[in-house]
C-alpha cells in the first residue's frame, strides 16, 4: 500500500497574503510539533557534503531515489 502513496504540493504565488498566513499558522500549530516530537520524519535517501553537489544533482536527475537528497555544509 505504501507504493501507492502520493504526496502533492502546489504553488501559492497567486493566493492572497492572508491565505498564505493562515496556512503558515496551521503548519506551525499542527505539523511542526509532529516533526519536533519525531512522530513524523522526512525520508532522507542520501546526504552529500556541499563539495559533492554535482554528484547529488546527478543522482536527483536519475530519478531512482526515494526520499530527499540533502546537502550538508
Amino acid at each position: 500500500m505504501r507504493k501507492r502513496l502520493f504526496i502533492t504540493g502546489s504553488m501559492l504565488r497567486s493566493r492572497e497574503a492572508a491565505f498564505k498566513a493562515a496556512i503558515a499558522k496551521s503548519l506551525e500549530e499542527h505539523v511542526w510539533p509532529l516533526l519536533i516530537s519525531n512522530q513524523i520524519r522526512p525520508v532522507i535517501y542520501e546526504v552529500f557534503p556541499a563539495s559533492q553537489a554535482a554528484q547529488a544533482h546527478e543522482l536527483m536527475e536519475e530519478g531512482s531515489h526515494k526520499g530527499k537528497i540533502v546537502l550538508s555544509f
